[in-house]
Parts: C-alpha cells; structure tokens; sequence
C-alpha cells in the first residue's frame, strides 16, 4: 500500500543538498513506439504467427492485408499487435510503458512474459516494464485489444446509438519512458491570473529518504525566453512512504494570458538529482456567472460560438483513413473552424488523440471535454467505477488550456454522474466548471447543455400550419431548450421555474444531410413534409440546409436564452449507403476540408462576431404594401460595434431597393434597428439581405419575403 508522504521546508540544510544534487548523466529517455507494428487476429490465445502490418496510432481496420472482411462489425476476437525494440541500459529505476488510449481492453506481453492488462479504452494505461525486459538484446513487446462486447459492463464501453462496428485499436500513441529516482510522475499547473502566479502540484516517486530539492524553470513556449527559475526547498520522504507531493508557486511576471485570438504557452521544466518532466500551461481562468447567464473567460464575457466533433463516429467513416492521425490535416481542420468564426469545440461522447489537445492549445480552440456516455445507459452506472475513470481522465487533460468545461456525458439523466463528479471536482486545480448532460448539475455554478432542435417536431410527424413553418418556429422566443430543466429526474430548486445554471446551446439543427446532399435517417420526413423532398436536387437541399441552420444560428444568438450556441457537428460520419446514417458534417470534400460552398457562405455569416437576424417569419405580405423590418445586431465584442447597416431587397439576384442605417451597439448588447420598406407591385419570390463591415470583410444575412408566393417553392440561388 503506497503511503503519501508530506512537503518539508528544511532551510538549514539548503546549501548542503544543493551543493550535492548533481543529475547523473542519464536522465529520462522517452522512446516512441509508434509506427508501423505486426498484427495478427485469434479467439484470445497469443497468436503463432503475424501476417499483416498495421499503423500505430490507427484502428485494426488499417491493417494490410486485412485481417477482417469489409464492413465488419467486431463482435469478438482479440487483435495482437507486436513489435521489437532494443534497450542498451535497464539499469533504469523506472522502465514504464504508457498506451495513450487502445480500444478495447488491453494486455500486455513482454518477451513472451505477461506483464497486466487495463479494462479502460478512454484513458492512458500504464505498465511497469522493468523486470521483463533485457539489457543489450533485443525485446519483443504484445499489445492485445479485444472488442467492445467483451467488455465487463461496469467498464464504460462508449455506446453510441448512431455507432455500428466499434472498431478496436490502439488509436493514440505508444511510449516507453527511462528515468531515475527521484521520479517526476504527474505534473498539474493551475494558473492564477489575478496574481500572476502557477501553482504547481508534482508526483515524486523516490526510493529514499534522504532529502533533495526541485529545480524549475518557466520559458515561453515559442521562442525560448526564460520567465522564472528556482528551487523549492529540499523534500523529506516519510519513512515507509513510497511517493512524496511537491505543492508550490511560481511567480509569472507580466503573464501573457492564454485565448483563442492569442494561444500563448509556457513550459515548465522540472528536476530533481535524477530525473526532468517537461509540461506545457498557459495562463487563464474559464468559469460561469449564473446572475449574468456568460461564461467568463480571463474574467471577461466571452459567448461560446463553435461545434462539435463526433470523434468516434468519424472512425466509421468511409473517408477516414489515417486522416484523424495525421498532424497537419488536424491542424488543418482546427484552422476551417476558426474561418467559421468558431472559438470552441466540444469533443463529442469520448476523447481524440492527445495530439488533437496539444493542437487546440497551440491554435487557440477552447474545448468542452466530453466523457463517453450518452442517453439511456445500456449498462449499469456505477458512481464508485466512474469516479476512477474520471480521475484518470482529469489527469491527463489538466495541463491543456483548451481544454475549459469537463463534461461528463450526453443527454443522460442518471444521478451516478453527479455523484462521480463530486468526488473528483477537489483534483482539478483550476476549478473548470462540469456539465452534466440531462441531470441535475452537480452546483449552481456549473453549466446545462441545451438542445433545442426545433426542427424534430416534423420528424415526428407533425406539420406546419397554415401561417408556415418559419412563423410556428421562430416568431417567438421559446423557453423550452430541452435540456435538463425539462428531462432531469431530479427535482428543481423548491419556487423555481428551472435550475438557476446558466444554460449553452451546443446541439441544434436537425436538419442534416450526407455530404453528396441525401438526406439521412432521422431527417427524411422533415426535408418530405417541409420541402417536397423527392423534388430537390442535391445541391437544392445543401442549400436548404445552410440557409435554415443559418437561421436557427442566428435566431438563437440575437435572442440571448443562452452563453452560447455550437453546431452539431463539425466533424462526424457521412453513410448515405447501408445501413444509413442518422447525422453527418458539412464538407464536401473531408480529406480536403473543404465546407459545402452553401453551407461556409450562409453559416460563417450566422456566426459572425457581430451577428445579424431578419426578424421576418409570415409566409406571404401584399404587393404594394409597407412592412417595418426589424433588424438585430448581436455584438459579441467587448468594444462598441458602430458602423452602417445596409437592408437590401432582391429578386431574381436584382437589388430592387437599399436603405442604409449608421448603426451603434455597445459591447456584449444586442439591438434591434428597424426599416419600413416599400413593398413592389410585381408578385414573386422575393429576398431580404442585411449585412455589414466587420474587420474588413463582410457579413451577410438573409430573410425570404415572398410578396405573393408559395414560400416551399423558394429555393433559388442567390449571388451578393
């Protein structure tokens, strides 16, 4: 049984200790072992022979030749992936093996020898190499991953109804770290913005209770410039004690804080006589005001505008590849975000490779971290087995400074969350707030996940009414965001009407379709009832569907019932074959990461920093009438947003009239600015365009006024 021991400051023995703490020569050593590895498949015995080759990271699907048959769905067997690595020198104190993520349960062999094996596919797993391995030979190490169906069922298995095949795989790296004692285990940096300081929290394994002290410094990331160096005063393990907890500060003079318009990062290298940990940070604080319904980023206002990654899903896609491992198509990707004036990304019902988080670090993409389990659980929860896989979770993930809500599952209402949650919050230095799905929060300063998908009433077999679909939507201001005011099985607050959290929108639409334009399971019946589906091309529901999610995007925004709104989703799985699937992304081109032209030119808009809604729903006006147009401007920024707003009315592509407005909106306010247009003698379809200048591009809404027309019947294309 380890036994934690406590920090002794023992300042009469500073110079003595410092005069002796010389690192030996060899310090850590971190060897990849990614790369190209052996595989072989069986019932569960160690295979005979390997005859296929396999990347790492990857899913056992890459493997050439195949060791399945197309389209498999992996309800069995054990995938055995082998390499051989040479060690010059074991005499290491630590020989340590980390899989960053493999899927599903893991066991490890080293020359033919069994070393453990971990039940968990979501977080890192460990193992102790040292009395395996040979000293100047070459070794041969056996990493085996089963199926998702032989899981135990308290082991969370990440179930996902639109999933079908569960893929197995070491789907993150594969490392072997050589060090010393005194062993730099864990590292966690809390910034403190107001005092410009880091609190560090360090892990030491030591094999000896004589004192020694901690060197550190503190560079910039980029460019190398030394912050701070010091020492934290000698260290004094208890006798019996196993591993020892360093907790200090670091003074960051001027700290440069960490946000998505500037990512800045620091490093923080600590030693002690053996062994040097290096870890990235950056400076910031990220909670929620529930009596200002924001969340607050450095202590500003900051409206969360971004979408989501189904990460999981992804790895079902025909396209996917080795794309998800590859560094620039990654960087790539986060970059298009950006281009949608998105600022978060919410990881989707389980975590993306490592390498994904550093990058959102470096490019400046807060992240909402969401733990595998989403809905009606298909297997037992048990708060005492979550609380371990959210501890290791939390580990892994507490140094990223994208990474800024904690969310521990999707449209769940079990109480075993909260309960797990609770139990874990005290590890996290920073203090990020927690969603919780569909059940009650676990505090009042923590956040609800809403997700109003307005468009699912016509999926479930209701139709618009006579006034149109527009006027039953959007005319008024809903309350309801299905979220866990409505679905929760705990009870609100006594005199209440809903919990007092602030709520973020970060699912809405219900509107997808396939990338080459097909509709997909759960929307079929609402492109039929809405649009007369078997009528439109392709290209006729893209464009549907930008222009309406552009809708939703903005009538959500101007409306402020929430601290944010992000897309569903910016990166998933297109299955327009069999089976078919039931959502997907919108890119026409994913290895390319190019965005449906309809889709990038009427949702970038949607999201702009200073935002745009035509509040104009009826489904017909008369000709030669006069109809006041309200026009609201939704300014995120901080700064005062004045500039002019220009109204235009076209048909067939034609201005037919412009009014302009010099406009004026205060930091974080919205405004609504009307206009009384002239309405023209000539029946048709017609449509309304407000836009401005904002940083030097412009920003375009639009609003369809049909004067004396059949509103499903407008579908044409518009150039500005």
């Amino acid at each position: 049984m380890k036994i934690k021991a406590q920090l002794f400051f023992l300042a009469g023995f500073t110079v003595l200790l410092l005069a002796s703490c010389k690192r030996p020569a060899v310090s850590r050593q971190v060897i990849s072992l990614n790369g190209e590895w052996q595989l072989a498949k069986t019932n569960g015995a160690l295979p005979v022979r390997y005859t296929s080759v396999v990347p790492v990271p990857g899913l056992v699907d890459l493997a050439a030749p195949s060791v399945d048959t197309a389209g498999a769905l992996y309800k069995g067997g054990w995938y055995w992936y082998k390499r051989r690595f040479d060690l010059a020198d074991t005499s290491f104190d630590i020989i340590r093996l980390k899989v960053f993520k493999a899927r599903y349960h893991t066991k490890v062999y080293i020359n033919d020898q069994y070393v453990g094996e971990n039940l968990y596919s979501f977080t890192p797993a460990y193992f102790d190499l040292k009395p395996y391995v040979k000293a100047n030979a070459i070794n041969s190490i056996i990493i085996g991953v089963g199926c998702r169906d032989q899981l135990p069922d308290t082991i969370q298995n990440g179930h996902d109804y639109e999933i079908d095949r569960y893929i197995p795989g070491i789907y993150d790296e594969v490392e072997l770290t050589l060090a010393h004692k005194p062993f730099i285990r864990n590292v966690q940096c809390a910034p403190d913005i107001h005092k410009k300081k880091v609190r560090v929290l360090a892990e030491i394994e030591s094999n000896t209770s004589k004192g020694w002290d901690i060197g550190y410094t503190v560079t910039e990331k980029t460019g190398g410039r030394k912050v701070a160096k010091g020492r934290v005063p000698p260290l004094i393990m208890q006798k019996g004690a196993e591993d020892i907890t360093a907790d200090f500060e670091i003074n960051i003079p001027d700290a440069h804080l960490w946000t998505p318009e500037s990512p800045f990062l620091y490093e923080l290298t600590l030693h002690t006589r053996a062994d040097s940990k290096k870890v990235t940070f950056g400076m910031r604080s990220f909670r929620f005001n529930p009596q200002k319904g924001v969340a607050l980023l450095n202590e500003k206002t900051t409206y969360l505008l971004g979408t989501n990654v189904a990460f999981n899903r992804f790895l079902e896609d025909a396209d996917r590849g080795t794309l998800p491992w590859n560094k620039e198509w990654v960087a790539k990707l986060i970059s298009r975000y950006k281009t949608m004036n998105w600022q978060m990304v919410r990881f989707h019902i389980g975590p993306v490779p490592e390498q994904w988080y550093q990058l959102c670090d470096s490019l400046g993409m807060m992240v909402q971290d969401e733990f595998p389990i989403s809905g009606k659980q298909l297997q037992p929860l048990r708060s005492t087995q979550l609380t371990e896989e959210f501890r290791r979770w939390m580990r892994e993930r507490w140094n990223h400074p994208c990474v800024v809500i904690w969310d521990a599952n999707n449209e769940s209402t079990t109480p075993e969350t909260g309960k797990a949650i609770n139990e874990v919050r005290h590890l996290d230095l920073s203090n990020r707030p927690w969603e919780n799905g569909w059940a009650k929060p676990a505090t009042e300063t923590d956040p609800i996940e809403s997700h109003p998908y307005l468009f699912i009433t016509y999926f479930m077999g209701n139709k618009p009414s006579e006034q149109g679909y527009k006027k039953d939507l959007f005319s008024y201001v809903s309350e309801d965001l299905n979220d866990a005011n409505a679905n929760s099985r705990e009870l609100i607050p006594k005199g209440m009407e809903r919990f007092p959290n602030v709520r973020f929108i970060n699912e809405y639409g219900w509107l997808w379709l396939n990338r080459n334009g097909t509709i997909t399971r759960l929307t079929e019946p609402v492109y039929k009832t809405l649009w007369n589906n078997n009528r439109l091309t392709p290209e006729e529901r893209l464009y549907i569907y930008a222009r309406h999610l552009a809708m939703e995007t903005e009538y959500w925004r101007a409306h402020r019932q929430t601290a944010g709104v992000m897309h569903f989703c910016g990166l998933g799985y297109s299955r327009p074959g069999q089976p078919p699937g039931e959502t997907s992304d919108n890119f026409s081109d994913v290895k390319a990461l190019t965005f449906d032209p309809s889709f990038y030119k009427y949702v970038k808009s949607a999201f702009a920093p200073v935002g745009l809604m035509i509040d104009v729903w009826e489904k017909q006006y008369p000709a030669l009438g006069r109809l006041q147009v309200p026009v609201s401007i939704t300014n995120d920024r901080e700064t005062t947003f004045k500039q002019e707003l220009a109204l235009t009315l076209l048909k067939d592509n034609k201005v037919v009239s412009v009014l302009r407005q010099q406009v004026t909106v205060d930091g974080y306010q919205v405004k609504v600015v009307p206009f009384n247009i002239e309405l023209p003698a000539v029946e048709g379809n017609y449509l309304l365009k407000a836009a401005i200048v904002l940083d030097g591009e412009k920003y375009s809404v639009y609003g369809i006024c049909p004067s004396l027309a059949n509103d499903q019947a407008v579908t044409q294309k518009m150039i500005e």
